[in-house]
């Protein structure tokens, strides 16, 4: 009796992570396509399998839970990170993706198909450009976007959540800062 393929090297990286088997499967897909997608487009500067999992989705899984239920914008979602990723770990959130460039935009389209989750949009627009509904969340990485710009992006009430090294603004008028839900992420709510 065959036990099956052997596990590729993004399974392998993502087994220290606690993950549903789904969940890991997905994200594996994901990244064999960053791989495959990075020489052409480059999306990160991540080169191996660990880097990679250790860059776009480890500092991500551990916010996925804490999400709340709603949709989900992610700001110059790029590589897929953190958008996509929450996407993969999150069956029930609603996720929209929002990458000005085209070569990632259609990377991010491809991306979704390959997590499995088709309903999850991916539109080819700036923040300042999407004119959909009002989000709960509204995710970025490193973009240093001050809060204020992304104000309208969300419900009164909802979390703007931060990935990176870019420190957001302290001043802000839209928001109040929040208790981080992890390491490397900002959080702000929306007054």
């Amino acid at each position: 009796m065959s036990a099956g393929p052997p596990p590729t090297a993004h399974e392998v990286a993502l087994a220290d992570l606690t993950l549903t088997a789904d969940a890991r499967a997905a994200l594996a897909r994901y990244l064999d396509l960053v791989a495959a997608w990075n020489p052409r487009v480059n999306l990160t500067g991540a080169r191996t399998p660990a880097e990679r999992v250790a860059i776009l989705v480890a500092p991500v899984a551990p916010v996925a839970i804490g999400v709340e239920p709603g949709l989900v914008l992610d700001v110059g979602s790029g590589n897929g990170s953190p958008g996509l990723v929450l996407a993969a770990l999150r069956h029930d959130l609603p996720v929209t993706l929002l990458e000005p460039r085209q070569k990632r935009w259609a990377f991010l389209r491809e991306a979704v198909r390959a997590v499995g989750r088709p309903d999850v949009v991916v539109l080819r627009v700036r923040h300042d450009g999407y004119d959909g509904p009002a989000a709960r969340t509204v995710t970025m990485r490193a973009l240093g976007l001050a809060p204020d710009a992304l104000a309208p992006l969300l419900v009164t009430g909802g979390l703007l959540l931060a990935w990176g090294p870019a420190a957001l603004p302290t001043a802000t008028t839209s928001f109040s800062p929040e208790k981080s839900p992890a390491s490397g992420v900002q959080a702000w709510r929306r007054r």
